[in-house]
Order: structure tokens, then sequence, then C-alpha cells
């Protein structure tokens, strides 16, 4: 589809009275949730700040004009991408055009990199961005893990972007020879104010937390299950994020009548899940368990040609952020054919020992003291600078 039809595609609306002062951009739904607290606490610092967003519920929640829910359209793994190329193509060429007619101040960026990343390019190809001669600062919050792999673009942003967040403090000396400027902000859940979705609870059931996106979910939710068949008399409630994923897990529930008894299914809530164990995928809610001490293990499959190409390109021991950074496999981690039933059931076992407590609320005390942000320098405190009026 040729540029000038590609903004007719999709149809978004004009930011309020025709001012955008920063135009948030997150693909996934923890990337709209994180850009959420960002954009909360950017406009209690600023509250005459005009903010649209290309998210999902959350950041509008948050106070942003929501021009698009990009949430549904999250995708994972080479496969799935080559599916949807279409689809995706002509967006980034839509949203473009929207940056391109209303001029935002700023465009920031929230991890989902292989979609940003190719966005700021275009920016700057259309000499819209301020790194390619136009006026919009192009801004990134939470970086691709390019200590994992593809560490070569960390470049290609440093030629796209005028500054980056990062999340994680040893991320700063992987940009150290970009001339890219990166500030390390703490992690979001460690924000004065944050409440965690889950807690330790030694009388509560096992939490299975598959994931967000749909195809890894219909691989790594029937792992949980066989597992959970060899834990008899254990309970566990299942949390899904949307209509969709809900209907994968109720679907494959169906299939085994023996464990449609005890495992309940919950939405996304305000009211935190108190878990004794946990079976989770490596998303963004296996740190929220990791730093709440709740012992458990982690569980991935993905399509074997995704897994295939993966394992020949990921530089990194541990696939967790919790065990990257405490560089030891603190959460046990099954991934792909090493996820058997009866290996994950018997480690799973041990996680509800008496002992299994004391070692992992020792993990957590630790992750959290690597994860502060410095005193001066929040997330909001980091947008709200590198918004020029």
């Amino acid at each position: 589809m040729a540029e000038t039809q590609q903004s007719e595609y999709f149809s978004f609306p004009a930011p309020e009275r025709g001012k955008c002062d920063v135009l948030i951009i997150a693909g996934e739904h923890s990337g709209d949730e994180q850009g959420a607290r960002m954009v909360r606490e950017a406009l209690k610092k600023n509250p005459c700040l005009s903010v649209c967003a290309f998210g999902g519920n959350s950041l509008k929640e948050a106070g942003a004009k929501l021009l698009f829910d990009m949430t549904p359209f999250s995708v994972v793994g080479l496969v799935e991408v080559l599916k949807n190329y279409s689809f995706f193509k002509n967006l980034l060429g839509a949203i473009a055009a929207w940056i391109e007619k209303y001029s935002p101040s700023a465009v920031c960026f929230i991890d989902y990199p292989g979609f940003n990343l190719r966005l700021a390019s275009e920016l700057k190809r259309r000499g819209i961005s301020a790194k390619g001669g136009g006026s919009v600062r192009t801004l990134f919050y939470i970086s691709p893990q390019i200590w994992a792999w593809k560490a070569s673009r960390r470049f290609k942003m440093a030629e796209t972007l005028d500054s980056l967040a990062v999340i994680f403090p040893f991320e700063t000396e992987c940009y150290s020879d970009t001339g890219l400027e990166t500030v390390f902000v703490g992690h979001p859940f460690l924000e004065d104010g944050y409440k965690s979705p889950v807690f330790f609870d030694p009388k509560g059931d096992i939490l299975l937390l598959p994931g967000s996106r749909g195809a890894a979910v219909s691989r790594i939710f029937p792992a949980m299950l066989s597992a959970l068949e060899l834990l008899p008399g254990e309970r566990a409630v299942a949390v899904y994020p949307t209509d969709d994923i809900r209907f994968r897990l109720a679907s494959e529930l169906e299939r085994r009548p023996e464990l449609v008894q005890r495992v309940r299914l919950c939405g996304n809530s305000h009211i935190p899940i108190g878990a004794k164990a946990v079976m989770m995928s490596s998303g963004t809610m296996s740190l929220s368990c990791s730093l709440e001490g709740i012992p458990g293990a982690i569980v991935y499959r993905a399509n074997p040609i995704t897994y295939a190409v993966g394992r020949a390109l990921v530089r990194v021991k541990f696939l967790s952020i919790a065990n990257i950074l405490l560089k030891k496999p603190a959460w046990r981690e099954f991934i792909q054919f090493s996820a058997s039933p009866k290996k994950l059931a018997a480690y799973m076992r041990k996680c509800l020992g008496v002992e299994a407590e004391k070692e992992f609320a020792s993990y957590a005390r630790a992750l959290k003291e690597l994860l502060r942000a410095p005193s001066n320098m929040s997330a909001a405190d980091w947008l709200v600078k590198n918004i020029k009026p």
C-alpha cells in the first residue's frame, strides 16, 4: 500500500484543541500499564500537558487521549510477525502520517522495539523527527533487550532517538559507546504508590500466569495444567488480561474436566492476588512475582521455528529478568522441551515446602535493592524534562 493510502487505511482522531505535547506509543499490555504510571505522575508534575496515545485502556485512564487501542494486536515470535506483516506496515505508515500532521513536541516509544524502532526510523526518513531535521523529539522508555540479542541495533537507536530511559541499572553501560543519552530511572514496580498485583500468601492457591500473547499462551498453559494434574489436591488461579486469553484458557480447561473444579479463571483487577507458589511465563508479571518473593518456576514454550531462531541468537544465560539480575536461576526455568509435567511438578513440590518462603524472600530483597530509582530521576521526571515547550 502506498504511503498516501496508508493514512486512509486507519482513521485516528485529532488531539484535543489540535495540540499534543507528547504522543505515547505502547503496543503491548505491559507497556500500556507502565506508560500509564509514567503519564499519571508526569501530569501531576505538569497538569497542563496534552498527552495522546496509541496504547490501551490503562493509558486512557491515566489521562492520555487514546487514539487507537494497540494492545489487541500484540504478537510475538518470527512466525507470528510474518503473518501480520501487512497490518503492521499499514499501521506504522498511518501513525507516521498522524505525527507529521499534528507535530507533537515529542514521541515517547514504550518497549515494543520491533514496531517502535521501525517507526522511529520512518520519522527520521520523512524528516519529521529532530534526528531527521524536523521538530519532533523521539524518546524511548524501557530499552529493548540488546544485552540478550541484536546488540548492534544500539547504534541505529543512537541515530534515530534523542533520549533513552532504562529500568535496569546495567543497561546504561550497554549504550556507553553510542553517544545516545541513556538514563536509569528505576523500575516502575518500585515507584511510590505502586501496588503489586500479587503477594505471597502461604494459605493461597498456586498462581498460573501463562502470559498475554495468544500464540504463546496456547503452548504454555497446557504445560502448566499438565503439571498441576500431578499435584493432587492443589488448587490454582489462572490470570488472563483480555477476553481472547480468557477464551483460550477456558477452552483448554474444557478438555481437562478433572481440573475444572480446581482451577479458577481471574481477569486482571485492582485487587491483588495472594499465592503460595507460581508457574509463570517470562513476561512482566514474572518480575512482580519475583519482587514479592513468591516461590515458583518460569515456563516457556514457543513455536518450534521461533524457538530455534531465538536459541541461535539469544546471548543471555537466563530467560527471567530476575535471574539475569541475580546472576543465578533463583526461579528455575523450564523452557521448550524441558517443560515436562513430571519435572515441573517435582520442582513445584519443593516450592510448596516450608523452606521455600525464606529462600525466595531473600531473593526479593536483593532485587529491590538493585532496581530502586535514583532520588532525582524518575521516569516521569525524565519525560517532563524532555518535552520542549
